[in-house]
């Protein structure tokens, strides 16, 4: 008797596909200690903001005066701020408002830098030139100078500063994906599919986006540490996320007035974003070296 073996759906090979590709890719990236080592801080930070309820030992708006601006200890690890607000609680709480605005502004600069890019790196010509140069127009702004004049106009909050971020971070995504875009055009399977017919959108979203998302992916990991500073230091200038909320940058600014003596009222959220902000950058480095193709393996 013969043995049977059921086949796979189409949609069962694409998920095994799928899941053969992550398990390769983070085999390379335990080859990276420093890049291993900021995926498992992200990853801490994340598990931390999703379960912060059950995480953070007091609410984050909990306020006891008779506790005000006391040091670590075993009742407060990290101590407490001038309202007797435990510092580690609120350090908890506002991951929640770090993840969610980097999250948010990749989820839109992504697509709109990637689009942008593709669109200009394939049609070329009159269309390449406007794109691009209204891109430049962006990019001669410093990016901080430019949120914050957004922030400024839109009016102060977390949700504004998410579109202010985000006005100002798609450009050098749009100016990566015009460059792989360029090469990606001029390959032979490009070329053999415009030959049997396809239309210039089908081009560009089933044949050239799929070969420019993982530089774009990349370039969205290094840039989320940039995020993460810029929406510190919205927060630190009071146009981010607005009190009570815990939001790392305007706890620094709310503790500045306290550091000769109770240095870790600022010392802590500043520290946060050290941590998270290097933790981005080198596994955004690791991940540059797993996914280009030019680099070899030992």
């Amino acid at each position: 008797m013969q043995d049977t073996f059921p086949l796979k759906t189409p949609t069962q090979t694409r998920m095994s596909g799928a899941g053969m590709a992550l398990r390769r890719f983070y085999s390379d990236l335990r080859r990276e200690p420093l890049g291993h080592a900021g995926f498992i801080v992200i990853m801490i930070l994340i598990l931390a903001a999703v379960f912060a309820p059950l995480l953070a030992p007091y609410p984050a708006a909990r306020q006891s005066l008779g506790e005000a601006l006391q040091s670590p200890s075993a009742q407060h690890w990290l101590g407490t701020d001038e309202f007797g607000r435990d510092i580690l609680s609120r350090l908890i709480w506002g991951a929640q408002i770090t993840m969610r605005t980097v999250l948010s502004v990749s989820a839109i600069v992504g697509p709109v830098g990637l689009m942008i890019g593709i669109t200009a790196g394939y049609f070329g010509g009159r269309t390449d030139a406007i794109l691009m140069r209204f891109t430049d127009v962006v990019l001669s702004f410093p990016s901080l100078v430019l949120a914050l004049a957004f922030a400024a106009a839109l009016g102060a909050g977390l949700n504004t500063a998410i579109i202010a971020i985000s006005l100002t971070a798609w450009p050098p995504i749009a100016r990566l994906a015009r460059a792989e875009a360029l090469v990606v055009r001029n390959t032979d399977y490009v070329a053999a599919a415009r030959i049997y017919g396809a239309s210039h959108l089908r081009l560009l979203l089933l044949y050239i986006a799929p070969m420019c998302v993982p530089s774009v992916v990349v370039r969205l990991t290094l840039n989320m540490a940039t995020i993460t500073l810029t929406a510190a230091s919205l927060g630190f200038l009071g146009l981010g996320a607005q009190p009570p909320m815990p939001e790392w940058g305007a706890m620094i600014s709310a503790g500045r007035r306290f550091m000769l003596d109770q240095w870790w009222v600022a010392v802590m959220p500043g520290f946060a974003i050290l941590i998270t902000s290097l933790a981005f950058n080198v596994l955004g480095d690791a991940m540059r070296d797993i996914l280009d193709p030019r680099h070899t393996r030992g």
